[in-house]
């Protein structure tokens, strides 16, 4: 039993939460800090990467296998290169085979979800993506993921759609219709816990989404200062743990929790991976699954 009210999350870590370290340094440490799980993410070149084989994938989930950790997304950070709301047509033809890749590199690696940024209107941090009318935006986004609908549904891998800044699915109901309308049991969203602060309370967004909820991020931010810098340690920020906890609870999510630390420490960087385990096994209660 957790403090909670019984149900039990997994306990994963993005691979965005080391610095730079090789993909297997990662993973051991992962391990070492008490995680069972890790998210990787797709690069366009480097260990995991848009020309990587099925044997150097198969190699990463086979050390992964071999100390007890869990590879259960795939994600990119593409996203903010490649648009699938861009206004050039060759860059929204490459974001489309970006996002297939990452679906077949699940499928090998052993993943079951991919994390996809269904688009932008604009990006204060990535200006060079332009602005897109949001109703072309969400035209353009809803035919893209509809296009990948029979690709997840043939390798059974599900896509989330994560709510980021992008200015783009801005609430619980529109990123609930949008899902809705794509009409698939592989597609829905990636829910951020931190990302929702700024704007709104992510207990809200946990009970409107219920089981359309196929990953999690944990992130904790804190209002003031606000902006990237209002991105901090979990529980020294101003999400509402024991009620995003409850929430999680009420719709029935016990999946993956996948923290994702940004940016790590600049100094003694891998002190950020054991601080967050400790965190994550305080916000379950003190109750893990491996």
């Amino acid at each position: 039993m957790n403090e909670q009210g019984g149900f039990i999350m997994k306990k994963a870590i993005s691979i965005w939460s080391f610095a730079g370290q090789p993909v297997r340094e990662c993973i051991k440490l992962a391990s070492d800090a008490g995680f069972s799980g890790i998210e990787l993410a797709l690069e366009e070149a480097g260990e995991i990467g848009m020309s990587s084989s099925n044997d150097e994938l198969l190699g990463i989930k086979e050390y992964a296998d071999g100390l007890g950790i869990k590879i259960h997304s795939v994600a990119t950070g593409l996203y903010w290169s490649y648009s699938f709301t861009s206004e050039d047509e060759n860059q929204r033809l490459k974001v489309f085979e970006i996002a297939k890749k990452q679906i077949e590199t699940a499928n090998v690696i052993g993943a079951d979800s991919v994390l996809i940024i269904p688009g932008h209107v604009s990006v204060s941090f990535a200006p060079e993506l332009g602005v897109v009318e949001y109703d072309t935006a969400y035209d353009r986004a809803l035919a893209a993921i509809k296009k990948l609908k029979p690709i997840a549904e043939e390798l059974e891998i599900n896509v989330g759609l994560e709510n980021v800044w992008n200015n783009f699915l801005l609430s619980p109901l529109e990123m609930r219709d949008f899902i809705d309308k794509i009409d698939s049991p592989y597609i829905g969203a990636y829910f951020d816990v931190g990302n929702v602060v700024a704007t709104g309370c992510p207990e809200h967004w946990i009970k409107i989404l219920g089981n359309r909820i196929k990953k999690v991020h944990f992130k904790d931010y804190r209002v003031d200062p606000g902006g990237l810098g209002g991105f901090v340690d979990l529980l020294s920020g101003d999400v509402n743990w024991p009620a995003v906890m409850d929430a999680f609870e009420a719709v029935g999510y016990d999946s993956w929790a996948t923290a994702e630390m940004l940016p790590p420490y600049k100094y003694y960087s891998d002190q950020i991976i054991y601080n967050t385990s400790k965190s994550m096994d305080r916000i379950f209660g003190g109750t893990q699954n491996a």
